[in-house]
């Protein structure tokens, strides 16, 4: 027989989330502001998407008819709708893209974005449950859920709701909480639950940022420089953060676990350099065990070294499907991500250096002597046999390809750098 407690529970759970975002749309934002910028960011990048999730091969320029099928599920006010769209119209890709989100003031202000940049085309707007109504949409070639699984009342069976609704040979991009970087949200929500648990909207959020304010600095939240929202991100932030009432985190274990349950497969962590050990560690006696060890558990170690993990970012396959992301090789196409080529060159040129900051944590890697060469020849249309070919003299061509391999690596680690195939003709 049905569980009615707890399908009560979660029904007033779901009821909850859905009041808590018609009157506090996350993340806040004004449509007019699309005029200005777009924002950015991972899952969703469709180059991290082609690199990780099809291997290298966009499936928009594969073949003759090159529509493919997108979720956004939980949009929200519409970061990844917008980021998604706008990037297949850039691309000039038939992307058909379904929004699903329960709040209708979050839909509100993710259409008017949309509008303002005159997408509407080819998107298509939905309010209700991804639970219920993904399968029904579907199936899709790219599902994108960013910041939504962890507030559901099952998150389990959110996920094999969306497995569910993937076509054989497409992924997911999914953020879910860390909880090693939250240190003193739950706390703060754990107060919250015994202070004033019934409270809800304007009360909550008065009552919340009253007792904020009245924490010691020894209080763990107050000590932890790795969250931000409750102070930058406006009424809608410090909700969203501190005051949730179905919210929970994940450690990499978890993520695993909760991956492989819904049939899936995790593929890569974003940024992976944040999920490997030598990153936080560099004595070989103390990461001798560390790195012979299968890719769980050297990214379940390197998050209890790191301790600002604040969420995981990771892209997923089905369990069946096969496919890798690509590695360096004459045909493949190195191009760049969220990084300016020329002035990478100069910087590696001066210092043979590349800095990296990973939420507070800054990293230093040796670049290879060959690389200054090499980035100022990437244009993201040359393939790797074009680029060694424009060296004149031609270095040996084993000493190329090892040079690049090492220079590639840190940079892909970092997700500056990806790989893609050239398109079919």
């Amino acid at each position: 027989m049905p569980d009615n407690k707890n399908s009560a529970d979660a029904v007033q759970s779901s009821e909850k989330t859905r009041d808590q975002y018609e009157t506090y749309p996350y993340p806040a934002r004004d449509p007019e502001d699309e005029d200005k910028r777009l924002i950015s960011g991972s899952p969703g990048n469709w180059d991290e998407v082609v690199h990780y999730i099809f291997g290298g091969r966009d499936p928009s320029a594969q073949t003759k008819s090159g529509k493919i099928k997108i979720l956004v599920a939980g949009g929200g006010t519409g970061d990844a709708l917008v980021m998604l769209a706008q990037q297949a119209r850039d691309r000039k890709a038939k992307a058909d893209i379904i929004y699903i989100d329960l709040s209708e003031s979050s839909r509100e202000i993710a259409e008017a974005r949309i509008k303002r940049r005159n997408l509407e085309k080819n998107v298509t707007f939905v309010t209700g449950s991804f639970v219920d109504l993904a399968s029904e949409y579907g199936p899709f070639d790219y599902i994108d859920c960013c910041g939504v699984l962890h507030h559901l009342p099952d998150p389990d069976a959110g996920l094999r709701a969306l497995a569910d609704a993937l076509k054989p040979n497409g992924g997911m991009g999914l953020m879910v909480y860390g909880e090693l970087g939250r240190q003193g949200v739950y706390h703060m929500q754990e107060m919250m639950e015994r202070l004033n648990a019934e409270a809800g909207g304007a009360r909550r959020l008065h009552f919340g940022k009253a007792l904020f304010n009245s924490l010691p600095g020894t209080n763990w939240l107050k000590r932890n420089p790795f969250v931000g929202d409750h102070i930058h991100g406006g009424d809608a932030g410090f909700y969203d953060l501190l005051l949730h009432q179905q919210d929970r985190a994940y450690r990499v274990d978890e993520v695993f676990d909760f991956v492989e349950k819904a049939g899936l497969r995790l593929q890569s962590f974003i940024e992976p350099m944040r999920y490997d050990p030598t990153t936080y560690c560099s004595r070989h006696d103390v990461l001798e065990k560390a790195v012979h060890v299968p890719f769980r558990e050297r990214s379940a170690l390197a998050e209890l070294m790191a301790g600002n993990i604040t969420k995981h970012i990771f892209y997923v396959v089905k369990a069946k499907n096969k496919i890798k992301a690509p590695v360096p090789d004459e045909d493949t196409i190195p191009f760049f991500n969220r990084v300016d080529g020329p002035t990478l060159a100069r910087s590696v040129a001066k210092s043979g250096n590349i800095k990296i900051t990973f939420t507070g944590l800054s990293v230093t890697r040796t670049m290879p002597a060959a690389s200054p060469a090499i980035l100022s020849r990437i244009d993201g249309k040359r393939s790797i046999r074009q680029i060694y070919e424009m060296f004149d003299p031609r270095p040996e061509k084993f000493e190329f390809n090892a040079q690049f391999a090492v220079m590639y690596s840190v940079l892909n680690a970092a997700n500056l750098m990806y790989l893609r195939y050239p398109k079919k003709k």
